[in-house]
C-alpha cells in the first residue's frame, strides 16, 4: 500500500505544463513536493495565493504565509496574493485546470463526499462547493477504506455530498482508478506496488471495471 507521500508523488504524475493547479486540504497539500522535473505550473489556493511552494524545512516557517488548510508554506518567485473574492473568481471562470481533492467517500458515478460527518462539529464546506461546481478535472486523493477496513470506493456515497458526477480519476493507497460516463463504473488503471487485483475488488464496494493486465504504478 502507497502512504500519503507517494499518493501525492502518483497525482503528480498527472501535471502537465503551464497549468493552473488548486490543491485541497491533507493529502493534495503534498503534490507541491513533487512536482516532475522539466514543467512548470502555478499552485493556486483559495485563501489568496498563485504560486504556491513547497512546504518550508523546519525553522524556515514564515507564519504569515499559510494555505486554505492553515499550513504554513513556501512561495516560487513572482507569487501573487489577493482576496477571496478574485481567487474564487478564478474557480468558478473555470481558469484552473486541475483540482486535486481529499474525500471521505467516492461513489463509482463520481460523486464526491468529504466535508461533512453528521454528529461532528465542522466549519463548514469551505471552498469545496465551489471547487466541485467549476472544476472539469478533478483527482481525488483517498485512503481506499476507514479504520475498520469497510471501503470507502462506494456504490452511492452515504455521507452528505459535496458534489455530484464531478470526479474524474481517483487515485487511493491501493489504486488509480478512472470513472467512466454514463455510470459505467471506476476502470482499474493501475495498482499499488505489490497488492493484487484481487485485494483490490475486496477493498472496493464500487462497480470496478478490469481490462486486460493491471500495471502497478511507476515512481522515479
Amino acid at each position: 500500500m502507497l502512504d500519503k507521500n507517494q499518493i501525492a508523488q502518483r497525482i503528480a504524475q498527472e501535471l502537465r505544463d503551464g497549468w493552473y493547479v488548486n490543491l485541497g486540504i491533507g493529502i493534495p497539500t503534498l503534490v507541491a513536493n513533487y512536482i516532475p522535473e522539466g514543467i512548470e505550473v502555478e499552485f493556486q489556493s483559495e485563501n489568496g495565493i498563485l504560486g504556491m511552494g513547497p512546504f518550508p524545512f523546519e525553522g524556515e516557517e514564515d507564519a504569515d504565509l499559510i494555505n486554505a488548510g492553515k499550513q504554513t508554506i513556501t512561495a516560487t518567485k513572482g507569487a501573487v496574493y489577493f482576496d477571496s473574492a478574485m481567487s474564487f473568481g478564478m474557480i468558478r471562470g473555470q481558469h484552473v485546470q486541475l483540482t486535486v481533492l481529499g474525500a471521505m467517500e467516492v461513489s463509482e458515478n463520481g460523486d464526491i463526499a468529504n466535508w461533512k460527518i453528521p454528529g461532528k462539529m465542522v466549519k463548514g464546506m469551505g471552498g469545496a462547493m465551489d471547487l466541485v461546481a467549476s472544476a472539469d478535472n478533478i483527482i481525488v486523493a483517498m485512503m481506499h477504506t476507514n479504520k475498520e477496513g469497510e471501503s470507502k470506493v462506494l456504490k452511492e456515497c452515504s455521507l452528505p455530498l459535496t458534489g455530484v458526477n464531478c470526479v474524474k480519476k481517483i487515485v487511493s493507497n491501493l489504486a488509480v482508478m478512472e470513472v467512466l460516463p454514463n455510470g459505467g463504473g471506476l476502470k482499474l488503471i493501475e495498482r499499488a506496488p505489490g497488492v493484487s487485483v484481487e485485494e483490490i475488488i475486496k477493498a472496493t464496494e464500487a462497480k470496478l471495471i478490469i481490462e486486460g493486465e493491471i500495471p502497478e504504478m511507476k515512481f522515479n
